[in-house]
């Protein structure tokens, strides 16, 4: 697909796997919960290759594998215990799984800080796994699933993201964190705030308008929209902090336009935390 694209130019490709990637993850959200498992842990599984992968352009020896094989493991347990399949007990399992991360450092020879590698090894999973298991908190409710969460979860994101991207383009001028990322600029953050509540204020009145009664009230919605305009903000941020240390452009090659899973991503892995704090602790 990178191949097939290179020929336009970096707008057209952005916007065209922009629209087929969205369609695909909208689709797998709205068709059910094996859908939205199979769609978001084949995300988290690419996002955590790349993480590790960084990390081992920068001269960390993190152990890949087995960090890959418990993000992906946590993700699919804890979808089935938020399902109701598994009872919440077998969260207590994931602690010594990962408690592995040690064991099997002792069987590496010639690493001069198999400690550091340990380190990013944990990193990947609270960094990447983490937030998207957290995902599968949101998406359920007294063991059913509702897509409507995700759902408008990702379309304001998108539209954080889409209006930064084109305000920024056309008005840009003072920078807003210069030393980590260049081209972010504050018109930028603006632009893509004001899209972004456009969404989160449309969307109770979109999902009546389909015939659906609104999980969230408009002021869950707002208030959603406003973590994910400041998380997805930083998210962006911090990953421009990773790959600004490693002095790479983008996490990866496999969405033309884009970057990486970790470029498209990054924002709903800061916001996915407080998203699933504020929706236990303040509203459900």
């Amino acid at each position: 697909m990178t191949s097939s694209l290179g020929k336009y130019s970096n707008l057209t490709q952005r916007i065209i796997t922009g629209s087929a990637g969205a369609a695909a993850i909208i689709a797998g959200v709205c068709i059910g919960p094996w859908t939205y498992f199979a769609v978001f842990l084949i995300i988290c599984f690419f996002s955590l290759t790349e993480f590790y992968t960084l990390a081992g352009l920068d001269g960390m020896q993190p152990q890949k594998t087995f960090g890959i094989l418990c993000g992906v493991l946590i993700f699919a347990v804890s979808f089935f215990i938020e399902k109701g399949d598994l009872s919440y007990r077998y969260y207590f399992l994931i602690f010594p799984l990962v408690s592995f991360v040690y064991m099997i450092k002792l069987y590496k020879k010639f690493e001069r800080k198999p400690f550091t590698n340990i380190a990013f090894t944990f990193l990947g999973i609270f960094y990447v796994a983490v937030p998207f298991t957290l995902l599968n908190i949101a998406v359920y409710e007294d063991d059913a699933y509702n897509y409507q969460i995700i759902f408008g979860c990702l379309f304001i994101l998108w539209a954080s993201d889409t209006g930064a991207y084109f305000a920024g383009t056309l008005f840009g001028r003072r920078k807003l964190f210069e030393r980590i990322s260049p081209k972010k600029s504050w018109e930028g953050f603006f632009g893509g705030a004001v899209l972004a509540m456009i969404f989160a204020v449309g969307l109770p009145y979109f999902f009546v308008a389909i015939g659906e009664i609104s999980t969230l009230t408009l002021l869950d919605w707002i208030i959603i929209g406003l973590i994910i305009v400041v998380g997805g903000t930083f998210g962006d941020l911090i990953e421009s902090l990773l790959k600004r240390s490693i002095e790479i452009k983008d996490s990866g090659d496999a969405l033309p336009g884009h970057g990486g899973f970790l470029d498209r991503f990054d924002g709903l892995l800061i916001s996915s935390p407080f998203i699933v704090a504020y929706l236990e602790l303040y509203s459900l």
